[in-house]
């Protein structure tokens, strides 16, 4: 069962005496989120319907500076608090400097909902939280710390910015339990007193709220690679955008644009600048807080960032908690590869193969292990065969392939396509597969596809938008992610039966 505790009378009776009055009349005050007072407006109520005038009368300076008198002092993000509480009151100042504006945000300690990431906390991983502005990131961060610290006796340091997890004050809030609160004079000196912790009171896990800029994800990846479990929250709604947010990409391994030779762009079927993962992900674990009680797990960052750049659609397993603390998984890879211990972890390509029979491929100097991987990572409906006679495709390597022994030879005569791959790694393989996708002939969604990637070059050359075959909405959402890849925009035009996707220019950063 879950428990929510929110002091809220202490947050009430530090506001204006009509205000509070006003409060406390409300029924649904469970759902308050904030109490705002702007000066020569009304005051007003907020929940996550409903916003509700509290007075007829305009809020006075007096109202203001009167609050302002009953609460501790602000710092200098202009946030401060009520000691021993959850609750923080953020100020508006003028020009001058005087205090025009408030907002006083409701915190509440809800014990009970770690239960819904309670198994990827126990891994000794380190998780990143996301999600949007309210959604219940720092709840969730104050949770994990008292269960860390508390059920798993485990040390624990909270890095408290502006004393959102523990409270204000020195005491902390019971809600992070046992755990250790360092607080932080401003937010500029986040990564050194990060740094600090580690470095002088040996804990086994950091808790860090709202990483923000290059300083502290820099600091973030030390604390990492010094075996500490690191669990955070981040700015952005989705792993997407972390990836294309330049100071905070690094949280999951970094992007890095590789150049390719001409040759192997052409092998690739794809342009000569690339996208690529620089290093391993600072977090091993991803979690997308939807909701309350409502998340979207990535349980390997690495291999979902990698399928990501490399055009993949990777399905998240979404997890949802009921009133009663039990887990209810709404969606689970259905399939796929599995990724460290025995978990799986489903990929769609984006170009995705489709029913068919399948390709007998006939690996010549190629490791049968990796290509099996290859196979089973990009989904393409093909078999591994032991002689060159069953097969009716053969991968091989670029030094063989130059040798031309007999094997090869005899492949040729007999008009076996062979495949060259550069290197014997995976990701060669990988691409190769995907590249003997296009010739599957009759095929409506490959010959899409293609028509796509032709389009795509014509765009790339300069010859301005392309209008495709009008599609159904599946063909035409594989289409969009294509051109997405390549940098460039899309849309869908037209009505059903004739609806298609135009591709066009990016624009340009």
């Amino acid at each position: 069962m879950l428990r929510i505790t929110d002091d809220l009378d202490a947050l009430i009776d530090v506001l204006p005496p009509p205000i509070a009055d006003a409060v406390r009349a409300r029924p649904n005050n469970f759902e308050l989120l904030e109490v705002v007072l702007d000066l020569g407006r009304l005051p007003e109520a907020r929940y996550p319907n409903e916003e509700a005038i509290l007075s007829d009368e305009e809020v006075s300076q007096e109202e203001i500076d009167g609050l302002v008198s009953r609460i501790g002092e602000f710092t200098s993000d202009n946030r401060a608090g009520i000691e021993r509480t959850l609750h923080r009151i953020s100020c508006i100042r003028n020009r001058q400097g005087r205090i025009v504006g408030l907002t006083c945000r409701v915190g509440r300690a809800v014990f009970g909902i770690i239960r819904i990431i309670e198994d990827l906390v126990r891994e000794g991983k380190s998780v990143l939280l996301l999600g949007r502005p309210g959604v219940g990131k720092t709840t969730m961060l104050r949770e994990v710390a008292r269960f860390l610290a508390d059920e798993l006796n485990k040390r624990v340091i909270v890095v408290d910015t502006s004393n959102e997890i523990a409270g204000d004050g020195d005491i902390p809030h019971p809600g992070i339990g046992s755990a250790r609160r360092m607080q932080v004079p401003t937010p500029t000196l986040q990564h050194q007193v990060m740094i600090e912790g580690v470095e002088n009171h040996m804990p086994e896990v950091i808790i860090i709220d709202e990483i923000g800029t290059d300083l502290e994800a820099a600091a973030a990846r030390t604390i990492a690679e010094r075996g500490v479990q690191l669990i955070a929250t981040a700015h952005g709604n989705t792993l997407d955008n972390l990836i294309m947010n330049p100071t905070l990409s690094d949280l999951v391994g970094g992007i890095q644009s590789v150049t390719l030779s001409d040759e192997e762009a052409r092998r690739r079927g794809t342009q000569k600048a690339i996208l690529e993962r620089r290093a391993p992900p600072t977090f091993g674990i991803l979690v997308e807080i939807q909701s309350f009680s409502r998340v979207a797990v990535h349980r390997d960052v690495a291999e979902v960032v990698d399928a990501i750049l490399r055009g993949y659609q990777v399905p998240a397993e979404i997890r949802e908690l009921d009133a009663e603390g039990n887990i209810r998984l709404v969606q689970a890879p259905a399939g796929g590869r599995r990724g460290q211990g025995g978990r799986r972890a489903d990929v769609t390509p984006v170009a995705a193969a489709v029913s068919g029979r399948e390709r007998r491929v006939y690996p010549f100097g190629v490791s049968r292990q990796r290509l099996g991987q290859a196979l089973r990572q990009t989904g393409f409906p093909g078999q591994i065969v032991e002689q060159l006679d069953d097969a009716d495709a053969v991968i091989t390597l670029r030094a063989y392939y130059r040798r031309k022994p007999q094997t090869l030879h005899d492949a040729e005569a007999r008009g076996i396509p062979i495949y060259v791959v550069k290197s014997n790694t995976v990701f060669h393989l990988e691409h190769c597969l995907l590249s003997m996708r296009t010739e599957k002939a009759g095929d409506p969604v490959v010959a899409a596809l293609r028509e796509a990637e032709e389009a795509i070059g014509q765009v790339l050359a300069g010859d301005g938008g392309v209008d495709l075959t009008p599609q159904n909405a599946y063909v035409r959402r594989l289409q969009h992610l294509l051109a997405q890849r390549y940098n460039l925009d899309s849309r869908s035009l037209g009505k059903e039966p004739y609806r298609h996707v135009r591709i066009v220019p990016g624009e340009p950063e």
